[in-house]
């Protein structure tokens, strides 16, 4: 007769990670073992630095606040399927929190020995452990968590580096082949093997003995050898083949195997289990294979923008930019790597509609200009289709042709934000677009702008700087968007509280989840009931990001998780905060570029009904740094009572 009582608790695991990544069988045994303990209002489960237990806990009903210092102040709410108390499955110290329950709880306690074999063997099962065990601590992504459990290394942006020891990045698109493969036996004959290719419609057919690749016969052997009259139509195969096969494994990218292909001097690649001919063939890849795949090549789609002579040409190239977006998020791409791919295959295209809106102006640029790209853009971090923020700065001139050089520039800018809209930028809402008179200013009209914004801040002042001061050039002259830069930094540091205003928006951010650990979704409008990932979570930490790299007077570096990097150089102290911010970053920035792609929009808002358990427990882990970022500015710069 079954225990009842253990069907419910397997009933009720199955439903949570890393319980789900279990089989029936595994979890009903489990459940077998598992102990279920009721707690009162405010009983203590462990204390800080008491020792670990035999067990970790599994929340079946109620709710477990974790506590950290004297203050006891709360580091997370564990509700119903969350797990806690993972420090002795982690690392053999005492318990670094106190775990308390918020109101009356039903508990699992899971014993470790049990459990951890299950750990070990599916790796789905340790990764979720170690994520939840991040995100039960202040700071997530520190040093300290990155080593090793189990022997499996921790994955902290589970990205899969593919680059070569010598750090020469290779086309990091994976060669898609075909794994319908055809093959013959040794003794087939020619006009078997015609036979066979003509009605599969296939430029080759692998000869095997015993399931392992021998030989291989191409269209190209049939042509110089059969029709050639050398060889008869009932030579077999072992006489015409190509022998040994060059194999490879399925690992491969495209540049790679196109080097493979020149390498030999042959048009097809067999793929086998382990890249020998020791082990049976998987797929078998032919040089149209390869030339499919190079048009989603960054090359070659630099190239295509090159040549196109429409604006609308280069829309099409953009949906493939797109697809190779996907491509290597679908491959776990470093973000970082894919940020510096997709930003600079998108300032191609805008780059290209701006040269060819010059080339519709009856007259050349009558003075130097700078066509700068403003906020996500400019901080190199728009991977997705968005609306469009960009300025224009054109150097000063006489005052006799102020007007017909402000005109000029108003109807190239007007050009080219059509141009944009075109091929998939929207219309600014808010019209931050040069071909607004408010953004297409001379480089004085730009200091004297910037020096208000500066040095008499207010709400709408410090909101303008936030998406003004992220720039980067997209075409034109660098030493105007240099100077600019420079009058900035000199004019911040001639008006020092000008940071004050600067940390009073940045913490003006609203926090990502309430105090029972739930997001903060919006409360109504179109996206009602959504979490906004942009406003909520990606935009406290790139505000504070720039505050803190402004407050160094570091010119050059707009991206928000390379400002961390460069700050955890600068400020040893709190390194390991800075590193945690910019492994946020990126983890959010991949999270809504994956979401956008999936619904077809930008990815700022989610649907939090949409995510799994161990989506919604990734992407809390990230928020822990929020909190202390804004603790560390808000005290270093004393905003005090200002309000903007």
């Amino acid at each position: 007769m079954k225990n009842t009582i253990s069907q419910r608790v397997a009933d009720f695991l199955k439903n949570f990670p890393p319980f789900n990544f279990l089989d029936q069988h595994d979890i009903e045994v489990l459940s077998e073992q598992v102990s279920i303990i009721y707690k009162d209002k405010g009983a203590v489960i462990f204390t800080e630095n008491e020792e670990t237990h035999d067990s970790f806990y599994v929340v079946h009903k109620g709710a477990v606040e974790l506590l950290k210092n004297q203050k006891n102040d709360i580091l997370d709410m564990c509700d119903e399927g969350d797990i806690f108390g993972l420090r002795p499955l982690i690392a053999h110290e005492n318990y670094k929190m106190e775990a308390r329950t918020h109101e009356e709880t039903i508990l699992y306690a899971i014993p470790i020995a049990i459990f951890k074999p299950y750990a070990i063997k599916n790796s789905n099962v340790g990764s979720f452990i170690i994520d939840s065990f991040a995100s039960n601590t202040q700071n997530p992504f520190s040093k300290s968590h990155s080593d090793k459990l189990y022997g499996s290394d921790f994955d902290t942006e589970n990205t899969g580096e593919v680059i070569d020891k010598d750090n020469k990045i290779l086309d990091l698109q994976p060669i898609k082949y075909s794994k319908k493969i055809i093959t013959c036996s040794r003794a087939a004959t020619a006009k078997e093997i015609a036979v066979t290719m003509t009605k599969k419609n296939i430029g080759a057919i692998l000869v095997v003995e015993d399931m392992l690749p021998i030989g291989i016969i191409t269209d190209k052997d049939l042509r110089n050898k059969i029709v050639t009259g050398d060889y008869s139509i009932n030579t077999t195969a072992d006489v015409i083949m190509n022998s040994p096969v060059i194999t490879y494994s399925k690992k491969m990218t495209i540049t790679q195997a196109q080097m493979a292909m020149m390498k030999s001097n042959i048009s097809h690649l067999c793929l086998t289990k382990d890249g020998t001919a020791n082990t049976k063939a998987i797929g078998i890849l032919s040089k149209h294979d390869v030339m499919v795949a190079l048009g989603n090549n960054p090359a070659v789609l630099i190239k295509a923008l090159k040549r196109v002579k429409k604006t609308k040409a280069i829309k099409p190239i953009r949906a493939k930019i797109m697809q190779l977006l996907q491509g290597y998020l679908n491959q776990n791409i470093p973000i970082t790597l894919t940020s510096k791919i997709i930003t600079e295959l998108n300032d191609a295209c805008i780059k290209r509609v701006i040269e060819l809106s010059l080339a519709k102006m009856k007259t050349p640029p009558p003075a130097r200009f700078s066509w700068l790209a403003l906020g996500s853009q400019g901080r190199s971090e728009q991977l997705l289709h968005t609306d469009q923020d960009n300025a224009l700065i054109y150097e000063d001139v006489p005052e006799v042709l102020q007007e017909k050089t402000r005109k000029y520039f108003l109807e190239l800018a007007a050009e080219v934000n059509k141009g944009l809209f075109e091929i998939g930028y929207d219309y600014c809402p808010a019209e931050m677009m040069a071909s607004n008179p408010k953004w297409c200013l001379s480089l004085n009209q730009w200091k004297e702008l910037v020096h208000d914004w500066i040095s008499k801040p207010g709400k709408d002042e410090v909101l303008l700087s936030f998406i003004f001061f992220d720039y980067s050039l997209s075409y034109g002259d660098r030493e105007l968007a240099n100077e600019l830069a420079d009058y900035i930094f000199e004019d911040i540091d001639a008006n020092p509280i000008f940071y004050v205003h600067l940390v009073s928006g940045a913490l003006q951010s609203p926090s990502p989840t309430g105090f029972f650990r739930q997001f903060l979704v919006e409360q109504d409008g179109a996206h009602k009931d959504f979490f906004d990932i942009k406003r909520r979570a990606l935009m406290p930490l790139a505000d504070a990001a720039r505050v803190l790299i402004l407050s160094h007077s570091v010119k050059g570096i707009s991206n928000t998780y390379e400002r961390f990097e460069k700050l955890a150089e600068l400020e040893p102290q709190n390194k390991e905060l800075y590193l945690s911010c910019a492994y946020s970053y990126k983890a959010l920035l991949k999270f809504r570029t994956k979401q956008g792609l999936l619904h077809h929009d930008s990815g700022q808002f989610i649907e939090l009904e949409s995510l799994t358990k161990l989506e919604k427990v990734k992407l809390k882990a990230t928020f822990k740094t929020i909190k202390e970022l804004q603790e560390v500015i808000s005290m270093r710069f004393n905003p005090g009572k200002i309000t903007i």
